[in-house]
């Protein structure tokens, strides 16, 4: 590009504020964790997390909207489009997103090109239409609607399982793993993002909005449909004990190698935020 490159103050800020005000960072964490089980740990893995945290941080930020989930708070600080306004909170969002795949086609992340583009392909998949994006789309689409127990957890596979399954194959994948190694960390990552969205809605029903640093109840506020509206507590937890002990008997090949994953998905049903 000709000229000097711009980055206007304001967007760079809300980009910042979206990024950096807190998170618990398991996506980045997970690609990190799973490489590290193959034998790799250097800045190209750093990289590659962050691309994906990006995303994800874009996601929030365009979820917070008043036209998506209208919410004023996230991790107990007001939303993107609070602290300053609707449009640069589209645009940061739009900056996020685009600025993931600018990181993920880094040569740092791996020195195969063939490698980079199957990562970033892998991870427009993930975000996109069949993934995060159109699992929101359907979630939406749920507010006030009788679903199936098939449908939900088709929608929550999508909105909130897929850049956890992306973040546990590319971490093999970063790693050289496998097809068979790549592949079973993919299933991990699919058992985790179940977990994940079972024990989010579980604290969307019984934590308070202190802890949580953001408004809950308001799944059942939006009639959205939740394994834990269909199923019940009880029967929700107990498939959260259920997916812990898959997820540790797939990582039961590595060994004590393994701990940090399974460490990681025991984390993740005992969160309290």
């Amino acid at each position: 590009m000709d000229g000097e490159v711009r980055r206007p103050a304001q967007l760079m800020e809300a980009m910042r504020y979206a990024v950096l005000g807190g998170g618990k960072r398991l996506r980045p964490i997970l690609v990190a964790e799973t490489a590290n089980l193959f034998g790799r740990s250097d800045d190209g893995v750093i990289y590659a997390g962050a691309a994906l945290e990006l995303i994800h941080c874009y996601s929030l930020v365009h979820d917070d909207l008043p036209a998506m989930d209208d919410d004023d708070l996230r991790r107990g600080q007001p939303t993107v489009h609070k602290a300053f306004d609707e449009a640069t909170a589209i645009l940061a969002g739009d900056a996020l997103l685009t600025l993931a795949f600018d990181i993920i086609a880094d040569a740092r992340v791996h020195e195969s090109a063939d490698i980079r583009l199957t990562l970033s392909r892998d991870l427009a998949r993930a975000a996109g239409i069949g993934g995060m994006a159109g699992g929101q789309m359907l979630d939406l689409e749920s507010e006030h609607r009788d679903r199936t127990e098939a449908e939900i957890r088709t929608l929550q596979a999508m909105k909130t399982g897929a850049l956890l399954r992306y973040a546990c194959r590319a971490g093999a994948i970063l790693a050289d793993a496998s097809p068979n190694d790549a592949d079973r960390l993919k299933r991990f990552g699919e058992i985790i993002g179940l977990a994940f969205q079972l024990a989010d809605d579980l604290l969307d029903v019984e934590a308070d909005a202190e802890a949580m640093g953001k408004a809950t109840g308001k799944d059942a506020e939006a009639g959205k449909a939740t394994l834990v509206g269909l199923l019940g507590i009880e029967a929700t937890r107990a498939e959260l004990d259920k997916l812990v002990e898959e997820a540790r008997t797939l990582l039961s090949p590595f060994g004590e190698n393994a701990t940090p994953l399974n460490e990681i998905a025991r984390y993740i049903i005992e969160r309290k935020n």
